[in-house]
């Protein structure tokens, strides 16, 4: 049985109200291997054929979404890939006469999924969750959020960008806290922090050095 427990959002806008959400309490990860293993025990296939298929479908895959095709795979869900430009490579210039990127410049930054209803309906027919009789770790209460700001805000005078992790370390927030709340604030043009890179490599910098497209 999964166990659950409440999150609690930062009160970023001063409303003085707490909003919190459910969360998993624990996300444990099952291997390939293991995965194999489960559908062996309840299927006519061999683990090591399950594997096979695997591979080879990751295979097949990475092959036609190369060639610009979504993926649907029935009762799971939709892989579709997203182009990036490659690090440190600038935007194209729209404006005539401008800058222009060339495919050399361009990669598959990410490959988004979006699952399946079948999949979602499948999962809650078989979820039973109990609240987990711990309390979660809060996230440091030693800075208001406006003091939080200012330090994320001073940080990026000294340094050309700003992490998640950088950012924990000097709040003394939690890890789903800080991105909440550096997200939040990328998102509000007031508060000076703009956000730069995609996935891993995602970061905040101030929003006076973006281009004039905002992501």
């Amino acid at each position: 049985m999964a166990r659950y427990i409440m999150e609690e959002m930062p009160d970023i806008h001063k409303t003085g109200k707490k909003v919190t959400y459910p969360k998993f309490a624990r996300i444990e990860n099952m291997s390939t291997k293991e995965l194999a293993k489960r559908i062996e025990d309840v299927s006519g296939f061999s683990a090591g054929d399950i594997e096979g298929i695997f591979l080879q479908a990751s295979i097949e895959m990475a092959y036609l979404m190369a060639n610009g095709y979504s993926v649907k795979i029935d009762g799971i869900g939709t892989f579709t890939p997203s182009l990036a430009l490659c690090e440190g490579k600038e935007r194209e210039d729209a404006e005539e006469g401008g800058k222009h990127r060339n495919a050399q410049s361009i990669v598959v930054g990410k490959v988004n999924f979006r699952v399946d209803r079948t999949m979602i309906r499948n999962i809650n027919s078989r979820c039973h969750l109990e609240r987990a009789p711990w309390k979660r770790q809060g996230s440091s209460q030693k800075y208001t959020t406006e003091q939080r700001l200012a330090l994320a805000l001073k940080y990026l005078d000294n340094h050309p960008f700003l992490t998640v992790r950088e950012y924990r370390r000097i709040t003394g927030l939690l890890q789903t806290a800080a991105t909440n709340e550096l997200r939040q604030w990328a998102h509000q043009p007031e508060s000076g922090i703009g956000i730069d890179g995609i996935g891993s490599h995602r970061v905040y910098i101030k929003r006076n050095q973006q281009d004039s497209g905002d992501r």
